[in-house]
């Protein structure tokens, strides 16, 4: 099984202004394609591996040879974290959530507001490249938390479940940022598509359990 970039889920235009079409073009294009070709390029030494999802590889770093772990670790991240990241933003979305994510919102931050001050907050805080998150904690008393990790690590490998996901790279938003972190955090706020982060919320724990990335990007429980 060769893992795939999966196509983009809107034009490369259509989150113009918030973040501009070259940006789109080399982010998805260039960098996540690398991270695909290079995840396939370290499987095809281990075809006991080839067969499983990048989410898997993740959460079982320990089976993957020690030679071959951290190239595995930071590009099956690569994939899965940007596969994540097209499908957390839509043209059509931005507004706020509705139903029990919103509820869950209230209930672990006091509200929709108070949980994007403190998402922008850790994504400014962050020290070199890496991801904020969304996340839920395992179980039925899960409750929602904000962190950040780095290079590509997921919160799959807190065995947390990932709901939200912004991008902290500076190959995210140089371009037409440049070194104004800040002002890109607050506008992708425009663009967050809120629908998939109450799909996954929905989901819970059974998308992280033995989950797979499909060829359009969406996290799915086999």
């Amino acid at each position: 099984m060769k893992h795939l970039l999966p196509a983009l889920p809107y034009d490369i235009t259509a989150l113009e202004p918030h973040i501009d079409a070259q940006t789109m073009a080399l982010h998805h294009g260039k960098h996540h394609a690398g991270y695909v070709a290079n995840l396939n390029a370290a499987l095809e030494a281990l075809p006991e591996l080839r067969e499983r999802p990048a989410t898997w590889l993740l959460r079982n770093l320990t089976q993957v040879p020690a030679a071959a772990r951290e190239t595995v670790r930071n590009n099956a991240g690569g994939h899965v974290n940007h596969s994540m990241f097209w499908r957390a933003m839509s043209a059509s979305s931005g507004g706020a959530p509705a139903g029990p994510l919103a509820e869950a919102l209230r209930r672990d931050f006091g509200g929709v507001g108070k949980f994007r001050a403190e998402f922008d907050a850790a994504g400014a805080k962050l020290f070199g490249s890496g991801w904020v998150w969304l996340a839920k904690t395992r179980g039925d008393a899960g409750r929602l938390v904000v962190l950040t990790t780095a290079g590509h690590d997921n919160p799959l490998m807190l065995d947390m479940t990932p709901i939200l996901v912004n991008d902290l790279w500076e190959h995210a938003y140089y371009l037409q940022h440049q070194n104004r972190r800040l002002a890109y955090l607050e506008g992708w706020w425009s663009v967050v598509n809120w629908r998939e982060a109450e799909r996954l919320f929905a989901a819970g724990d059974a998308a992280t359990d033995t989950s797979r990335v499909d060829a359009g990007g969406t996290l799915l429980a086999v």
